[in-house]
């Protein structure tokens, strides 16, 4: 059985560490990062304020993603993931295979919208978003005025898309909250999905 959770998110709002404890907790599970797909700098569009479109969809090799995502789906035994239990594994989720994919856009592409059981978004209020920015080394480094004039303009876009799309399922979480806390929801809510699966 496999199930497929989406974590998207604002920049720095905790999904790859929140995705990665995950993958510690759950049997069978495997994460893909849309940060693996980023196209080289020299293929990354500048704006006319000399900003680089990072935080656009054409910065990605999208169609690579949705390819692994889909192999993974055909065969996750082959996909190399470690089988090892973790402790509190009960029984009967021997035999589920769990898949995280985290990013920042991931709920705006077409194609992969049919594959997700479950979608998380971390959000972050504007100051705190800027400041775990700016505590962050990027390559290349963020220019003076990138995270003004385009890191947040472009998550606020998405998310309104996002909100305005009714037959969009995703579950909104504060980001500001503790790890332990946003990892016991998530981690519960994975689990309720999946035994809705087995029934």
């Amino acid at each position: 059985e496999l199930l497929t959770v989406f974590s998207n998110s604002v920049t720095n709002g905790g999904k790859t560490t929140l995705a990665e404890k995950l993958k510690n907790m759950l049997p069978n599970c495997d994460i893909i990062s849309q940060d693996d797909f980023f196209k080289p700098e020299s293929e990354v569009e500048t704006d006319e304020h000399g900003f680089k479109l990072y935080d656009v969809l054409d910065a990605l090799y999208m169609d690579e993603m949705v390819t692994s995502i889909r192999n993974w789906i055909k065969s996750p035994a082959s996909s190399g993931v470690v089988t090892e239990e973790p402790q509190n594994t009960c029984d009967n989720l021997k035999n589920v295979y769990i898949l995280i994919v985290e990013g920042f856009l991931l709920y705006n592409y077409e194609p992969l919208n049919e594959l997700w059981n479950r979608r998380y978004f971390l959000t972050l209020p504007y100051e705190e978003c800027k400041r775990r920015r700016s505590t962050r080394v990027y390559q290349p480094a963020d220019t003076p005025g990138y995270f003004d004039g385009h890191v947040w303009p472009m998550y606020l876009k998405y998310k309104n898309e996002l909100e305005e799309n009714a037959s969009m399922q995703v579950d909104y979480l504060d980001g500001t909250k503790s790890q332990e806390e946003l990892l016991s929801y998530v981690y519960s809510d994975i689990i309720q999905e999946l035994n809705k699966l087995r029934e």
